[in-house]
């Protein structure tokens, strides 16, 4: 299996590219890059995934070019400040790159079963896709869609068949995490999925953030990132 091609299908784009000068050092308030607001109309499964939801389709815009650069620079943040009990302060853009040996980086991370992390993100996304209960039979066709026109190989396409026919498992997801970084970053990657107005979703970060046995004060500050990214987009 070729992760960063799944993840590109996954994604949309180039999932791993550097965000450009306009991101996150200098960009838009928050932290979300501009070549990502600009990536979006590039899509992937993610985007079909989340496409019925208003909230949803904001999160497809922080998921699609430079997403997970931009995910790890946003949850290290977020989580260094917690670690140093310092004020959030939402001006302050996150580093487009978490630092090196920071352990926010997924390319470089194992889980705890010894897999790529980049594949524990795509199954926290795609478990938090799925908590409202309900794919409906447009979402499902351009689900599809988007597989069959995709350059996956087999093996690439059937990991991503297999997580969409699982049910939504909040603890099954937090197990995967081997440290409280990779639970952050499992975190955050959800939250922008999730559309909190909808009650199975609500109830399913609730339940994700208890597995992931995440500090309240760090759960808000992670929920204020992606609240204040999202409404940049």
């Amino acid at each position: 299996m070729d992760v960063q091609r799944l993840l590109d299908g996954f994604l949309g784009g180039n999932a791993n590219a550097k965000p450009d000068r306009g991101g996150l050092a200098g960009g838009l308030s928050g932290g979300l890059p501009g070549g990502l607001v600009g990536g979006a109309a590039a899509g992937g499964l993610v985007a079909a995934l989340i496409s019925s939801k208003k909230a949803r389709k904001l999160g497809s815009k922080a998921l699609t070019y430079g997403g997970l650069a931009v995910l790890g620079g946003l949850a290290y943040k977020a989580w260094n400040d917690h670690r140093a009990n310092r004020p959030s302060d939402p001006s302050m853009a996150a580093p487009s790159a978490p630092p090196s040996g920071s352990g926010f980086d997924p390319a470089r991370l194992r889980d705890s079963r010894g897999d790529d992390f980049r594949l524990t993100l795509i199954r926290a996304m795609v478990s938090a896709a799925l908590a409202d209960g309900h794919i409906d039979g447009e979402e499902q066709a351009m689900i599809e869609k988007q597989i069959e026109m995709s350059a996956l190989a087999e093996d690439e396409r059937r990991f991503i068949s297999e997580q969409l026919g699982r049910p939504a498992d909040p603890i099954a997801i937090a197990s995967l995490c081997a440290d409280e970084p990779q639970a952050t970053e499992v975190y955050l990657a959800s939250l922008v999925v999730l559309d909190p107005s909808v009650p199975g979703d609500a109830r399913y970060k609730d339940r994700l953030g208890d597995a992931l046995r995440l500090p309240d004060d760090l759960r808000r500050r992670l929920e204020s990132e992606v609240e204040t990214a999202l409404s940049a987009a």
